[in-house]
């Protein structure tokens, strides 16, 4: 049976790495209220409002032997149950009952990530290395409250395969 996909923890930091989680966020165009980047050159802005991962890739690179965890790598939401391999720049997903948000960009890995990785390889989450295996920037398009737990509809795709 299929998981319907879902927003699996939602991850706040005051600044830098891990995120740690948090129940509930209030999500405004700026992202998640009281979320901090430590580097607002590489991070941040309207559209790397949010930093968005896949729970099932980050399983996947435990079973190969690296430490991730969700809201290591700085992602605020993690969300399971999608087919991450097929989410690009141009989809929106709806989560829970008002927040939409529109993927932007793929996320570029820092070497501040090489800690959660096996000899240090945090390029193992990079798109142009390793394509499907990147974490995504989205821009808020509507804001709102988010749960933990809420459920996550992809549009732009088709959402009977996610």
């Amino acid at each position: 049976m299929d998981v319907l996909p879902y927003l699996y923890q939602i991850n706040v930091s005051a600044g830098g790495i891990p995120k740690l989680p948090v129940q509930q966020a209030q999500i405004v165009r700026a992202g998640i209220e009281g979320d901090c980047q430590r580097n607002r050159t590489h991070h941040g802005g309207p559209d790397r409002a949010l930093c968005v991962y896949a729970w099932e890739k980050i399983l996947a690179l435990q079973q190969e032997g690296h430490t991730i965890s969700p809201g290591a790598s700085g992602e605020n939401f993690t969300i399971a149950g999608l087919i991450w391999d097929r989410m690009q720049p141009g989809n929106r997903l709806h989560i829970g009952e008002n927040v939409v948000i529109e993927l932007t960009s793929y996320c570029v890995p820092c070497r501040q990530n090489a800690r959660w990785f096996s000899e240090g390889h945090y390029r193992r989450i990079s798109q142009d290395h390793h394509p499907g295996w990147s974490r995504l920037y989205a821009r808020v398009v509507s804001e709102g409250w988010v749960y933990q737990g809420d459920r996550v509809q992809v549009a732009n795709h088709s959402t009977e395969d996610s």
